[in-house]
């Protein structure tokens, strides 16, 4: 496709903490003619997130923390509940995940599976997102977690019931589209019983 695609011209519009870029570019439409569009695109980098879930105890590990973008879309406290995540910075999406699991859950786990990728807003984010799932127990628990204060994170970390958690997407407690997601993931797939 990139063939029918000419990147014209490219403004930075903002490079405060991630991109924000204005491109100017044409596009050979299916009867044979240019056309000329532009859009802007936040460039994030790319991420990775995952569900920790216990098949013994049918219970899932799951994070709190406020999300400015979600209070002032109308969530009234700001609090969502999702799955870990974190973004790549230099690493892999694996060497990511199990760093972030640990920052953030306190648990250390060695043996993560990805089960798929995803661009989550393609429309104006150019990230994808790699979903990991792996399986913890009481003795992967190595702190508390919470994520680093240096990076202004302020994470609780929740354990609830698988059933609880698939719930809480019906009820509108779970709004977060990778942890419906990875939830209905594991729901489809028989992870926990």
């Amino acid at each position: 496709m990139q063939a029918n695609v000419r990147i014209i011209d490219t403004e930075i519009l903002s490079d405060n903490w991630y991109i924000l870029k204005k491109i100017h570019y044409e596009v050979l439409e299916k009867n044979g003619t240019w056309k000329r569009q532009q859009r802007e695109a936040y460039d994030r980098g790319n991420g990775a997130t995952i569900l920790l879930y216990n098949k013994e105890q049918s219970t899932v590990i799951l994070t709190r923390q406020f999300r400015l973008p979600s209070f002032l879309n109308g969530n009234e406290s700001g609090m969502l509940i999702e799955t870990c995540a974190g973004l790549l910075d230099q690493d892999n999406p694996e060497d990511c995940i199990k760093r972030e699991t640990e920052e953030e859950t306190g648990y250390k786990i060695t043996n993560v599976k990805k089960v798929f990728e995803a661009y989550m807003s393609p429309g104006s984010v150019t990230e994808i997102l790699y979903f990991f799932v792996a399986s913890y127990d009481q003795n992967m628990k190595v702190s508390e977690g919470g994520g680093i204060a240096a990076e202004q994170e302020n994470i609780e970390v929740l354990e609830l019931p698988f059933a609880k958690a698939l719930e809480m997407i019906g009820t509108g407690e779970i709004k977060d589209g990778k942890t419906i997601m990875l939830l209905q993931y594991a729901a489809l797939n028989g992870l926990i019983s």
